[in-house]
């Protein structure tokens, strides 16, 4: 059985308080110079999962104490030290492969720097996570009765690894294609370099906010630590794929736009009877914030390379290729790795949920609130 550790951290306070509780109260700042004092450490072993042609692999999750923003400001070397300390801590356990999770994956130069000083492969698991938020954008269009090749689509964070990716995979269904990205240089000379092989009408901006309110069809992959989509820009009827950890969405939208469909692009289900275990507590179950045998897609991407017996560098670096997307999904359900139910705003998208959102897209259209195109 070949094994595979994956490197976490957490995405907010919340999140230290669910794990540990007796954080809450301690205050913020404290909270962050422990977490950057405190060494990595395996927090999950994972058992359980299996193919339908019995292969099995277990692994574990280990913590590098990092909150999102503590990645992005502290000097990189000290991130890269922790997060090889982290993968050193998966490789004395046994693991031959390793995957990257959230803000580990983005830092530098997305896992090339740190693979070159790993133990062992490292992956940043994006192949898998493009194939799932294209298949689940294009799967929520479907739930509302969108015809997407009528539609304009905005790919939010378009010149990072996984947004130019999934703007190739998107082009060929849509009409129109809005490519957002911060700075402006780099967005430019990413259009120019893409905008010819697209089989679509396609622009570029640096305003979101433009952007969105434009299309009908949005998907967001950014490493921003703040809200991206605001609810008063979205289209009645708009589709919203968020592949971002921490999450891009306002939480605003969920209560202020039930006219609107948001979904959670990178959740899969895990075959066999995964089980998420906290090593400190034996017995006890980790709370991965998603419901039973669901994993996201960096994790499953890191598990399938074991089950498939490919311990190599799969997904590293910005320029992650096409066919490895391709491959990768086919691994995925070769393995018996398939797309987890909708969910959103830590709740699931129920069939009752999909009917009410029509049924208010119907409502405000005919009252003719919908933005003008």
């Amino acid at each position: 059985m070949n094994k595979f550790c994956f490197v976490i951290h957490p995405l907010s306070l919340q999140d230290i308080e669910r794990y540990e509780p007796g954080a809450k109260g301690k205050g913020e700042p404290i909270l962050r110079k422990i977490m950057e004092w405190m060494p990595p450490y395996a927090a999950v072993h994972v058992t359980g999962v299996r193919t339908p042609d019995g292969r099995e692999t277990e692994g574990w999750f280990v913590a590098a104490t990092f909150l999102p923003q503590q990645v992005v400001d502290l000097p990189r070397e000290e991130v890269y030290k922790k997060v090889l300390g982290a993968i050193e801590i998966g490789a004395g356990l046994g693991a031959q492969v390793a995957g990257l999770g959230a803000f580990t994956g983005v830092v530098g130069d997305a896992g090339i720097t740190i693979n070159e000083h790993s133990p062992i492969p490292v992956t940043t698991g994006n192949s898998l996570t493009i194939a799932a938020g294209v298949q689940s954008l294009f799967r929520g269009a479907r739930e509302m009765g969108v015809d997407t090749a009528q539609c304009t689509v905005a790919v939010i964070g378009a010149t990072g690894s996984i947004g130019a990716a999934c703007a190739r995979l998107i082009a060929p269904r849509v009409r129109r294609m809005i490519l957002v990205a911060r700075n402006a240089t780099r967005l430019r000379k990413f259009y120019e370099e893409v905008a010819p092989a697209l089989p679509c009408e396609s622009e570029y901006t640096t305003d979101v906010g433009s952007a969105v309110r434009r299309s009908q069809l949005v998907l967001t992959a950014t490493s921003s630590t703040q809200d991206v989509i605001e609810p008063e820009d979205l289209q009645t009827g708009a589709i919203v794929c968020e592949l971002s950890l921490p999450h891009d969405v306002s939480r605003r939208v969920a209560g202020e736009r039930p006219d609107v469909l948001v979904v959670e692009g990178g959740n899969m289900r895990v075959p066999g009877q995964p089980r998420f275990e906290r090593v400190r507590e034996p017995g006890t179950d980790f709370d991965l914030n998603l419901p039973a045998r669901t994993a996201l897609a960096c994790m499953s991407e890191t598990m399938i390379l074991a089950l498939e017996g490919r311990l190599e560098p799969y997904t590293i670096g910005r320029g992650i290729k096409l066919e490895k997307v391709i491959e990768v999904q086919e691994m995925a359900q070769r393995c018996g790795f398939e797309l987890a139910d909708m969910r959103a705003f830590d709740a699931a998208i129920t069939p009752e949920s999909i009917a009410a959102t029509r049924e208010a897209v119907a409502r405000r259209e005919a009252e003719g609130k919908v933005a003008s195109q």
